[in-house]
């Protein structure tokens, strides 16, 4: 049975939207296929509209990008002001988020005495 011309660019937008919050999110196609244990290439099928999202995928994605399924989906817009822009940054809070508590209690600390070492310095 053929798509329909709307099936069609209804699926393009959502991929077109998951394109743009997985690069908002500094994630490439190869670390998203990879924490989702399938090939890159239905990634990027996914997001082109060749392949259509099914409704466990549209969860796993949500969660693993940190938006809702609606924003994934494009009917509700993820609020961008709260991320940072510096796409290294945000591949090393990926980064971050994988590691155990434990580590990630160690980093905070010490990113927290960097951060309160620059602050006397910028008001001194």
């Amino acid at each position: 049975m053929p798509t329909s011309k709307r099936a069609e660019r209804e699926a393009t937008s959502i991929g077109a939207n998951m394109a743009r919050i997985r690069k908002e999110r500094g994630i490439t196609q190869v670390d998203l296929a990879r924490r989702l244990a399938v090939p890159q290439q239905m990634i990027s099928k996914y997001e082109r509209g060749q392949l259509r999202l099914h409704g466990q995928l549209i969860l796993k994605l949500a969660h693993l990008m940190g938006v809702t399924c609606d924003q994934l989906l494009g009917l509700d817009r993820p609020r961008t002001n709260e991320l940072p822009e510096d796409t290294r940054f945000l591949k090393r809070l990926h980064r971050i988020d994988r590691l155990t508590r434990r580590d990630k209690l160690a980093l905070l600390r010490t990113l927290d005495a960097f951060l309160e070492r620059a602050e006397l310095k910028k008001s001194a």
